[in-house]
């Protein structure tokens, strides 16, 4: 399979060092699998302690690291290094037994001790409600967790055991303090399914030999895919939500602040064309950045398009010929996703200039709130609707330029709830009030297509529910 396609990738080589358990298949005789990647990685994505509210750093984290519980097959909440978890009735305590041997690749236990570390020391996504509410960590026994909570929170799991944070995939306390922060991540020893050998940032950033796998092929490239001789597709529809954001829409002195240019973007986006240009047809329009299978997930219907209503709009908030908005800067490598939107938008006057980034540099952007005009983001990271939300429409949210002192209210309130039916009803109102007010624009549910040669058996490809990459990583089999 010929790699010429793929914007912005790097070779990305798992070794079969398999440190935990019995390897899922035998090595092939060079034993590698060599994939080609759709962004650019970056050594901070070794470290589940700075995960982003993105599902991106877990294409490492799965195979390197592991979790006391985390998204798995028919699960996503599984026991992984906790052999089990339980809440306590109250609600005011979560209790872990850490499976008996498991170890990091140098051969140290995971125990108790890594669990309490891992988390004083994660900085990453939702760092803060995490802290806010966890009043202590007790240690019972050295394979025993207690996490006691200020009050009951029953958000605690979403938040903890899955892909919504890097908080609960634990790391090696011992290792840590040995070699120092900068030294875990030039060499980093996890729990998961392969050990680190190396890592050269900058190095291949195109790879256009023979790989096993690609990800990420869309438009002109996946259909000539779809006619490559010893190629498949696999496209695990993913959590995956992509929408249009509005980040100028907290100043007043903005067209954005005004909800009827936001609804005119909002009215021009031709979803259903966009679903077939950029994914074959395979992903869904979406109603919201909150994927349908989520808990507590409000049923909408995505925006209708209607280019004749959105230019009514946009006469009657003042801008019948429009204005220059600056940049529309997509999540890399979405470029083309990027142009496809800024034309509908200059169809109705919304003129923007499509700014192109490396992906670290993205998020790290995004994060300090430095980036303006227009945002196509996305996330595919597990949880449930509080989870999603809190990140982006919250007044402490990660990627959050500004909130709705209602919406704030409201996520308080649902976080103290433990009726569920009236959790549901708040969390339901703050998905109203995030559309009514158009707060953003949804487009996609992506499907996300991958190329795999004959050489793989099993690609491990949406196994997961919901998840883009290879897992579970140890379930990989090459012929």
């Amino acid at each position: 399979m010929r790699v010429r396609r793929l914007l912005m990738t790097t070779a990305l080589v798992l070794a079969y060092l398999v440190s935990m358990g019995t390897p899922a298949s035998p090595a092939p005789q060079d034993g590698t699998l060599t994939i080609g990647v759709h962004v650019t990685l970056v050594n901070r994505w070794l470290d589940p302690g700075e995960t982003e509210a993105l599902i991106t750093p877990f294409m490492v984290l799965y195979a390197l690291h592991d979790a006391l519980v985390k998204p798995m097959p028919k699960n996503i909440m599984t026991p992984s290094l906790a052999e089990s978890w339980t809440a306590s009735k109250d609600g005011l305590s979560y209790d872990f037994v850490i499976r008996k041997n498991a170890k990091f690749h140098n051969g140290d236990p995971v125990t108790a001790e890594d669990v309490k570390f891992t988390f004083e020391r994660y900085k990453g996504a939702s760092a803060k409600i995490l802290k806010d509410h966890v009043k202590e960590i007790q240690l019972p026994a050295p394979n025993r967790v207690r996490f006691v909570l200020q009050a009951a929170w029953p958000d605690f799991m979403a938040f903890y055991g899955t892909s919504a944070t890097g908080a609960g995939w634990i790391v090696p306390k011992k290792y840590i303090e040995k070699v120092g922060e900068d030294g875990f991540k030039k060499a980093p020893v996890g729990a998961g399914p392969y050990k680190f050998v190396s890592f050269q940032p900058g190095v291949e950033l195109v790879q256009t030999g023979e790989v096993d796998l690609a990800y990420l092929f869309t438009g002109p490239a996946a259909e000539e895919l779809k006619r490559s001789p010893g190629v498949r597709i696999v496209a695990p529809v993913l959590y995956g939500m992509y929408w249009l954001d509005f980040p100028d829409q907290w100043d007043p002195k903005s067209p954005w602040h005004d909800k009827r240019v936001r609804m005119a973007a909002n009215l021009v986006i031709d979803r259903k064309g966009i679903n077939q240009s950029e994914m074959l047809g395979l992903g869904k329009l979406a109603s919201s950045n909150i994927p349908p299978e989520f808990d507590f997930a409000l049923k909408l219907e995505p925006p209708a398009y209607d280019p004749k209503r959105a230019k009514q709009l946009m006469v009657e908030a003042g801008y019948a010929n429009g204005f220059d908005t600056g940049d529309l800067t997509p999540l890399p490598p979405y470029t083309t996703l990027a142009e496809s939107v800024a034309g509908m938008l200059q169809s109705i006057g919304i003129r923007s200039h499509v700014r192109a980034m490396e992906r670290a540099t993205f998020l790290t952007t995004w994060r300090e709130k430095k980036l303006h005009g227009l945002i196509l983001p996305a996330t595919g990271a597990a949880g449930n609707a509080a989870a999603r939300i809190e990140p982006f429409f919250t007044k402490n949210g990660f990627y959050a330029y500004g909130s709705m002192p209602e919406i704030d209210d409201l996520f308080e309130r649902q976080a103290k709830e433990l009726d569920r039916k009236q959790r549901e009803a708040l969390l339901h109102q703050i998905q109203k009030l995030i559309a009514d007010n158009v707060l953003i624009a949804p487009i996609f549910q992506q499907a996300f297509i991958w190329g795999v040669s004959a050489r793989v058996a099993e690609p491990a490809a949406g196994l997961i529910e919901g998840y883009p990459y290879i897992g579970p990583a140890e379930d990989l089999k090459l012929k």
